[in-house]
Parts: C-alpha cells; structure tokens; sequence
C-alpha cells in the first residue's frame, strides 16, 4: 500500500493512503492548502479571552455579586437595576456572537462538503 509524500510537522513522513491518482494526502494536498489552513484555524478562534463559556460564567459571578449588594443596601435598587439591564446587554452579545460564529463554521464546512462532492463528480478520487 502506497503512502502520502507529505512530511509531518514532526519531521516524520506521513502514512496515510494518498488519494487516487495524486501522491497527497487530504491535508498534505498542495491544491487543499488554504481549505486546510482555514480549518486547522478554527480551534484558535476559541481559545483566550473569546470562551463564551468562560464570559458567560464570569457575568453569573457579576450578576450574584450585584445581587447581593442590591439585598444588603450596599447597591441603591435603582443602580443596580440598570447595571442588571447592562450585564444582561453584555450576555446577549456573547450569545449572538456565539451563534453568528457557529453559523460561520458551519457554513464553511458545508462549502468544504460541497466542494468534495464536486471533486468526486468531476471524477478526482475514482
């Protein structure tokens, strides 16, 4: 059995089956390049500061906090009930960038799916 002519990040030759008729792999494709940059890009857009699970669990902290000082008197009720309206503004982003954001992915792998599918009509793997 044949095995793809790309070189791993490790230095390594890669073992997988190349495709039919090429010496490539599905990610060592040259022609693939950028449809594979933009997918092994995907895991960075949601590290750091980006987590909406992360924001979301700090604005609960805010929110219980703020909470607290409103029932304790140290929150004048009325300040408290605009900050409230603010940090359930600031939710409300964080949840419609969430959405705007695995709609993009989604999206982008239907394109990637597509575009497979074209390749196999066109006759590239068989």
């Amino acid at each position: 059995m044949r095995s793809c002519s790309g070189i791993k990040a490790n230095g390594e030759r890669c073992r997988a089956q190349p495709m039919r008729g090429s010496q490539w792999c599905l990610n060592h494709d040259p022609s693939r390049a950028e449809e594979n940059r933009r997918r092994s890009s995907r895991g960075g857009r949601r590290g750091g500061r980006g987590r909406p699970s992360v924001e979301l669990h700090r604005l609960q902290g805010e929110f219980e906090e703020l909470a607290r000082k409103v029932l304790e008197g140290e929150v004048e009720r009325g300040v408290g009930a605009v900050a409230g309206q603010l940090l359930n503004g600031a939710r409300s982003c964080i949840r419609d960038s969430l959405a705007a954001r695995e709609q993009e992915e989604l999206v982008a792998r239907l394109e990637g799916l597509e575009a497979g599918l074209q390749q196999i009509k066109r006759g590239r793997y068989g």
